[in-house]
């Protein structure tokens, strides 16, 4: 099993924003909804964050066994570094699919049983980004995985568990998850942006390297204003105060400055940084505005 030296190493910067902004936002909903039930928000959050570890750990195994990693310009990877054994890191990702499958089952029980569906897709979409025969990592489709995922389902999940019904919330918690998912794809949009010298002679073709690096960068900063976008989408479906959400943009505007400003290589990893708090602050004040609202 990897140490907590190796775990340190094989935590993305990307993981805690990952993870925990849509929990935060869409129990938010739900208690703008007067639905907020904490047990359960708590347990949405060990299944976000289980998923998102585990996400960690199958990328850095898959592609460290395709040799995807062997000339790696970003954050130090497990298997490729040689830190941890390939076993090891495989056993670490189902461990936290485990994790996440056992408090996803918790959920279910208490709600409706379908959500196991959707549990075993996300699942299923966490190891066949980058594992498999055919990942759908390498073909370019990395980004939907993303904003459906740990966007629309990481949000509409866990404001259903709690509210157990759609109506405002809904449409709010819909809201919500773009804006969290556009930003979460913009993480991935910076990092494969970096990686498009390695990924193009590894064969992995990321929708970075289908777009080129022109392309590339226009697409972050769409992200970044369809995120702003979902803000006043979620204010006008609830309350006006959600718009305390658009302090995102002090942090994301920074990150877009650099990768407009045409960054390259290690430069670039300031901005999975920027971005990851940006929505990190998108959930947490969208979050208090519905609250106080």
């Amino acid at each position: 099993m990897a140490t907590a030296a190796h775990w340190i190493a094989g935590a993305r910067i990307r993981t805690l924003p990952a993870a925990v902004a849509p929990v935060v936002v869409g129990t938010a909903v739900a208690v703008y909804d007067d639905r907020g039930v904490w047990w359960k928000a708590l347990l949405a959050a060990v299944v976000s964050l289980a998923l998102q570890v585990g996400v960690n750990y199958a990328n850095d195994y898959s592609d460290g066994i395709r040799g995807t990693d062997d000339e790696r310009v970003g954050p130090l990877r497990l298997v490729g570094s040689g830190l941890a054994s390939p076993g090891a890191v495989k056993r670490a990702a189902f461990l936290s699919f485990g994790v996440a499958g056992v408090a996803g089952l918790v959920l279910a029980a208490t709600t409706s049983w379908w959500l196991l569906l959707v549990g075993a897709l996300s699942v299923l979409a966490a190891w066949y980004y980058t594992g498999g025969k055919k990942p759908y990592g390498y073909l370019g489709l990395g980004e939907v995985m993303v904003f459906v995922f740990f966007g629309l389902v990481a949000v509409v999940g866990t404001t259903w568990v709690q509210t157990e019904r759609w109506g405002t919330s809904g449409w709010a918690a819909l809201a919500a998850g773009t804006g969290v998912g556009a930003l979460a794809c913009a993480i991935l949009v910076a990092n494969n942006l970096r990686d498009i010298p390695t990924d193009e002679v590894a064969g992995k073709m990321t929708l970075a390297v289908r777009l080129g690096e022109r392309r590339t960068r226009g697409f972050y900063a769409v992200l970044v204003g369809l995120s702003a976008a979902a803000v006043v989408v979620l204010a006008a479906v609830t309350t006006w105060w959600a718009l305390l959400g658009l302090g995102f943009l002090l942090p994301a505007v920074a990150g877009a400055r650099i990768v407009l400003g045409g960054a390259r290589g290690p430069a670039l990893i300031p901005v999975l940084q920027k971005t990851g708090v940006a929505e990190l602050v998108w959930a947490v004040l969208a979050g208090v505005g519905l609250v106080v609202g």
